[in-house]
């Protein structure tokens, strides 16, 4: 879409928006992956996790910690700076910080995969599930924008 008649002003609105919907998801995704990660030690099976699949799980729990505050910040911002001009800074910030979140939630992610197959099948299946996983995210989140970017536009 072509939006070159646009005002700054009317530039950052579009972007601002863009960014919350994308939040939207974002936020669903990582307060769903912590909430399941947290209910974990609850499971009768947990107390027969060994040392490392623990050190994991912690990991795991911080990682999307982490993912969440990183996609929840945003919104505190603008609740912070609402009608104070701030869209200018808060546009490229919210970007870095959505990007971050992303990262963060393909890290919990991986990691759940690697966790869960470890505990059903074996070490093995378990790294070829969390490998298989992070292949699958860098080429829907990293390769497929790249190729996109570079095609002409239809």
């Amino acid at each position: 879409m072509d939006h070159a008649g646009e005002t700054e002003v009317e530039r950052l609105d579009r972007n601002w928006s863009d960014i919350l919907q994308e939040l939207r998801v974002t936020q669903t995704g990582t307060q769903i992956l912590l909430g399941f990660l947290l209910t974990i030690p609850f499971q009768q099976r947990f107390p027969s996790l060994n040392a490392e699949q623990i050190v994991l799980y912690l990991v795991l729990v911080g990682v999307a910690a982490v993912a969440t505050i990183l996609a929840l910040t945003p919104v505190a911002l603008h609740r912070a700076l609402f009608r104070r001009a701030a869209k200018p800074r808060l546009v490229p910030l919210a970007n870095v910080l959505l990007r971050l979140a992303l990262a963060a939630v393909g890290l919990t992610l991986s990691g759940a995969v690697l966790l869960t197959f470890d505990l059903v099948l074996d070490a093995t299946a378990a790294i070829i599930a969390g490998s298989i996983t992070v292949v699958l995210m860098a080429l829907g989140w990293v390769l497929l924008p790249l190729l996109i970017r570079r095609s002409p536009p239809a």
